[in-house]
């Protein structure tokens, strides 16, 4: 699959439905595949960190989940098709399920069982296999690990936020036992119920992070990472990275 780097990080060039058709070709296959959909907030935080940066380019699967990352992509002159948010993403291959065992790990305690049941409920070809909250010593971790190579899923996701969660994934690829292995941050919350998305008109119009702004001003701190990723991606453009 085509990928164009941006700030360092290589994101696949893909739409919603070929990346979901790449999520299926690697349940096909064997072994462990990774799947990671950094934003412009991400991106930015492997370009200080070549350990994270390094993670993320191991992924067999990276998509740009935020419009910053699709507008960086446009001013370098190296187009995404489309925005391939994690959750959208997530939606798509579940949609599409047939028989597909999943594991949530992730999230306070209760929400990942409430999203099993709301998973369930809305996808028929899914069953939810195990959960665990996010909140563990290194004690609970070995357990978590072992239940989830016992119940070998055919999806796991992790959702744990970046770069824990991608950090997580990469430390214990070996360990798993999973097919598929997605790091999906709030993903869980919104399953369950606990976080709302914006409006549909909002996500098509690239304007998801205003309507989230919106319903909490005190964003507005992390909110500026995104003008600030696109000064340093026209930096990029002008200086051919020679800038900071």
């Amino acid at each position: 699959m085509k990928t164009v780097s941006i700030l360092g990080v290589d994101v696949a060039a893909c739409s919603r439905v070929r990346a979901r058709d790449k999520v299926f070709e690697m349940l096909r296959e064997t072994g462990l595949h990774m799947v990671f959909t950094p934003n412009s907030e991400i991106i930015m935080l492997a370009r200080k960190n070549k350990a994270f940066q390094d993670i993320l380019n191991q992924a067999d699967l990276c998509t740009a989940d935020g419009i910053g990352v699709v507008y960086g992509a446009k001013i370098l002159g190296t187009p995404i098709p489309e925005r391939v948010a994690g959750f959208d993403l997530l939606t798509d291959v579940l949609q599409h399920a047939n028989d597909l065992s999943v594991y949530l790990f992730g999230s306070k305690p209760g929400v990942a069982e409430k999203a099993k049941a709301e998973m369930e409920h809305r996808f028929a070809g899914v069953h939810v296999v195990g959960t665990q909250n996010g909140y563990f010593d290194e004690a609970q971790e070995q357990l978590i690990l072992a239940d989830i190579r016992e119940k070998q899923p055919d999806l796991l996701l992790v959702c744990l936020g970046a770069p824990k969660q991608e950090q997580w994934i990469w430390q214990h690829r070996e360990e798993i036992g999973a097919k598929v292995v997605m790091g999906l941050g709030g993903s869980l919350d919104v399953l369950a119920g606990e976080v709302k998305r914006a409006p549909d008109i909002f996500i098509k119009l690239g304007l998801e992070w205003f309507y989230r702004l919106l319903k909490e001003p005190q964003r507005i701190g992390r909110m500026m990472a995104l003008p600030h990723f696109l000064l340093v991606i026209l930096k990029e453009k002008i200086f051919g990275g020679k800038s900071e």
